[in-house]
């Protein structure tokens, strides 16, 4: 499989870039609220949780501090040393096993089945997104769930229209030079639906994640009242057409079985 992103040499600049400010902030906010819903609808026992490319772990983190186990998987040394650091200093080192290898070489002999996948912001820095969901749906047991955010291509080409970029929308949303924390491969989100049916997830739960953050005009707002944008955020997460503009969408589907 081609083209998976190691962070190394971007860890520090990645958890401050993207967890530091109020877009983080929007992340953290709909991934908790999406994921605490459907935990509260699963039986009440210690999970088996694979965070799939989870960095340092800011979602599987507070679920081990709950009582589950966690399997964090990433290419980044620098990003599982970080992730380390962090369940050290909060006593959780026995909820958590740590695998620095790329998704696609987990197998479920070395590691078994889990209830609880979560993969976010992984499969717009592969090429072969397919054969990473099929992957996926290996590792997670019959009647598991999985909780997969995506970059969204039909947000990112809005954003453009909106912005007046016709030049990258012209080509075909291709920059001409990579940015070191712009994804390769936005995904389709019809293209994504449709692969998970293929692999016989049922989706259960859609939301948008930055519906509002990424358009507004006074960019001031999002800083002096980040606790508004954030509340605005979750009000609209679900709400189409607001959902498909998100530039990323949190699926929440469950494994057939």
């Amino acid at each position: 499989m081609k083209s998976n992103t190691n962070f190394d040499g971007k860890s520090d600049t990645f958890a401050r870039n993207i967890y530091g400010t109020t877009k983080g902030r929007i992340r953290l906010a709909v991934l908790s609220r999406d994921i605490d819903e459907l935990l509260a609808d699963l039986p009440d026992r210690p999970l088996r949780i694979l965070d799939a490319g989870g960095g340092f772990g800011p979602l599987s983190q507070p679920l081990a501090a709950r009582g589950h186990k966690v399997v964090l998987c990433d290419l980044s040394g620098e990003m599982l040393a970080l992730a380390k650091e962090q369940v050290a200093e909060k006593g959780l080192l026995a909820q958590f096993e740590f695998i620095q290898a790329p998704i696609q070489s987990l197998t479920v002999e070395d590691l078994g089945q889990f209830d609880l996948i979560l993969c976010h912001a992984v499969l717009e820095w592969v090429q072969e997104q397919a054969q990473l969901l099929a992957c996926l749906q290996a590792l997670l047991a019959d009647g598991g769930h999985l909780s997969l955010m995506f970059y969204n291509r039909d947000g990112l080409l809005y954003h453009s229209l909106v912005m007046g970029h016709f030049d990258y929308v012209h080509a075909n949303l291709v920059k001409k030079r990579r940015q070191k924390l712009t994804p390769g491969w936005p995904c389709k989100p019809d293209e994504v639906y449709r692969w998970l049916d293929e692999l016989g997830f049922v989706i259960t739960g859609r939301s948008g994640v930055r519906v509002i953050h990424d358009y507004m005009v006074e960019k001031r707002i999002k800083v002096e009242q980040a606790d508004e944008v954030i509340a605005m955020e979750l009000a609209h997460a679900r709400q189409a057409p607001f959902m498909h503009l998100g530039r990323y969408i949190h699926v929440l589907a469950k494994k057939a079985g």
